[in-house]
C-alpha cells in the first residue's frame, strides 16, 4: 500500500478501534482470536497498528464481535445538518488494495454519503455485484475505473462521471497499472441503510486474509 498512502497519515487507526471494541466486550485477545479464527499474534500486530488488516480479516473480526464492518472506522460523532471537513481530517480506513476516505457523510444527518476511494491496480469491489437503495454518482479523478451496471460496462477516465439507480446490480475495479482516485456520492437511500459499506467491502468475504 506504500504507493497509495502513508500508513502514518491514516486518521482513524483500525487497530486502536479494534482494541476499544474488544475491551468493551470484556474479551481477551486470546478469546477474540479463537472466536474469529485468527491468531493472537495477528490480532496483536493489528491492535498495535503494525499492519493493516484485509477486508476479509475485518469481516471475521466483525462477525466475532457481532458488529457491522464499519464499526472499525465509524465514529460516534453527533449527526449534524452542516458538516465541514478539512482535507487532513477525513475519516480514513485502509482495506485490501485501497483506502476509503469519508467526505462528511458519516457525520451528516441527511441521506447522502460522499466518499473517496484510492485504489491500487487490480483493486475491485468483490466477486459479486452489489445493489442498494437510492442513487449513485461516480466521478473519476485519476487513473481508470471500470464500472459494470447490470450487463453494461463503462470505462471512466479522469473527468468522466456515471450516475445510475443503485438498485441496479453494479460492481467496479481498477483495470489499469496505476492508482485510481474516484469520488462517490450515494443519495436517497433508505433510512438506516449504510450503502457505503457495500463499497468498502463489496463481495470480498471470500478473499484470503492478510493476517492469521
Amino acid at each position: 500500500m506504500s504507493e497509495v498512502f502513508d500508513h502514518d497519515a491514516i486518521s482513524v487507526e483500525v487497530g486502536k478501534r479494534l482494541r476499544e471494541l474488544r475491551q468493551a466486550r470484556n474479551l481477551s485477545m486470546r478469546e477474540l482470536a479463537r472466536m474469529s479464527g485468527l491468531s493472537a499474534n495477528a490480532l496483536s500486530t493489528i491492535e498495535r497498528c503494525k499492519s493493516s488488516p484485509s477486508v476479509s480479516t475485518l469481516y471475521k473480526l466483525a462477525d466475532a464481535l457481532e458488529l457491522p464492518i464499519t464499526a472499525f472506522f465509524r465514529t460516534d460523532a453527533q449527526q449534524k445538518d452542516v458538516v465541514f471537513v478539512k482535507g487532513d481530517e477525513r475519516t480514513r480506513v485502509a482495506f485490501h488494495r485501497g483506502l476509503w476516505e469519508g467526505l462528511g457523510g458519516e457525520r451528516f444527518s441527511g441521506r447522502v454519503e460522499p466518499f473517496m476511494l484510492t485504489l491500487e491496480s487490480g483493486a475491485n469491489s468483490g466477486r459479486f455485484p452489489m445493489a442498494h437503495t437510492g442513487h449513485e454518482f461516480v466521478l473519476c479523478l485519476r487513473g481508470t475505473l471500470e464500472y459494470q451496471v447490470e450487463d453494461q460496462v463503462y470505462t471512466l477516465e479522469p473527468g468522466d462521471s456515471l450516475l445510475f439507480a443503485a438498485r441496479l446490480r453494479h460492481q467496479w475495479r481498477n483495470p489499469g497499472n496505476t492508482v485510481t482516485n474516484a469520488v462517490f456520492v450515494l443519495a436517497g437511500f433508505a433510512e438506516g441503510e449504510k450503502p457505503s459499506e457495500f463499497h468498502l467491502a463489496g463481495g470480498q468475504r471470500g478473499e484470503s486474509a492478510d493476517q492469521g
